[in-house]
């Protein structure tokens, strides 16, 4: 009995790489599996992009805030008839009478 099962056992261990290699070799007769992806891009709002010398008008200088404590936010003292509003998260020097961006610092 222990011949027969020593015979089994070392049958199945010289048969082993012969099964292994023939299951290797059906995987590349079998077509490649193709995945396709859908990929969805949603747009975010777009905000306008601050350019010096564009004049702001009237109902967008509504939006704005305007920045009373500059230093706080590191920024240099507005010249006489102008003064800093925070346009989303941007700081713009605006001209008080005519409306055109003299300075744009962006905040990110």
């Amino acid at each position: 009995m222990k011949k027969i099962f020593a015979a089994l056992l070392s049958a199945s261990f010289l048969l082993l790489p012969i099964v292994a290699s023939q299951a290797s070799a059906d995987d590349f007769r079998r077509p490649p599996v193709v995945v396709q992806k859908k990929v969805i891009v949603e747009r975010t709002v777009v905000r306008p992009h601050w350019k010096k010398g564009y004049r702001v008008s009237a109902s967008e200088r509504r939006r704005f805030s305007d920045v009373n404590d500059y230093r706080r936010y590191r920024l240099a003292p507005p010249p006489r008839g102008y003064r800093w509003v925070r346009a989303d998260h941007d700081f713009l020097l605006i001209g008080v009478t005519s409306g055109v961006i003299s300075n744009v610092i962006g905040v990110r």
